[in-house]
């Protein structure tokens, strides 16, 4: 499943805050996005749609069918595979190189690569 930017806004506001009434949704990104209320309601139903999102009564409860790691992972693989010919190698050299690492992020990275080998 595939969701653009404006559907991951709505979705994040599931996934940080639980199931939320449409209206609840509306005004969190209202304040967060400058939307109104229409844009809500249609990105709301577009994810619907794509079945990230249940609805339910009363008040248009909406609850997230899909988990925020299950995205990450996906996106992720496009990147890789888009942007790195697929090669996580090629990704974790232009990450280490963008940025000085202190050594407790080096050691974290330690940590991650021993629990996958």
């Amino acid at each position: 499943m595939k969701l653009f930017d404006s559907e991951l806004k709505v979705m994040e506001v599931l996934w940080r805050e639980g199931d939320a009434t449409a209206k609840h949704i509306s005004d969190v990104l209202r304040e967060e996005a400058g939307w109104n209320i229409n844009t809500t309601y249609t990105l709301i139903k577009r994810c619907m749609k794509k079945g990230a999102i249940e609805r339910s009564e009363p008040h248009f409860m909406c609850h997230a069918l899909i988990a925020k790691e299950t995205v990450q992972e996906a996106e992720t693989n496009e990147l890789i595979d888009k942007i790195y010919d697929g090669s996580v190698d090629k990704l974790f050299a232009a990450l280490l190189g963008r940025k000085k690492l202190s050594a407790s992020q080096i050691e974290r990275l330690r940590q991650i690569v021993e629990e996958e080998e």
